[in-house]
């Protein structure tokens, strides 16, 4: 079992301020490209990210950690076999996902590539 990557995830009210700071207080480049369908921005660093979109009413504000590894199955079973209760698996865009809620109430996933 192998953690390849970090995915912060955060749907925020002023997704403009945001931007802002990491791309031209902070010269990142955003890698979201179809500002059209959502706005919003990703933030790449190898195989981990910070993404930041615009509340609406179809993305209500909140964050995510989504953990990349190299076995999203085998992740849930651990954590299974540890007092968790992962829910999953879902493949949505080529990836397993399984869903958690951290101490603090925040949403994880386990994701891999199916």
């Amino acid at each position: 079992m192998k953690l390849i990557g970090i995915r912060y995830v955060d749907v925020v009210e002023e997704q403009e301020k945001m931007a802002a700071f990491f791309e031209k207080q902070l010269g990142l480049g955003n890698a979201w490209d179809q500002q059209e369908l959502f706005q919003g921005s990703i933030y790449k660093a190898g195989d981990s990210w910070m993404e930041f979109w615009q509340k609406s009413d179809q993305m209500p504000a909140g964050a995510m950690l989504q953990l990349i590894v190299d076995d999203a199955n085998a992740f849930a079973e651990h954590a299974r076999q540890n007092g968790l209760s992962p829910h999953g698996p879902v493949t949505q865009h080529g990836e397993i996902i399984y869903y958690l809620t951290a101490p603090n109430g925040m949403p994880v996933t386990l994701q891999s590539k199916a």
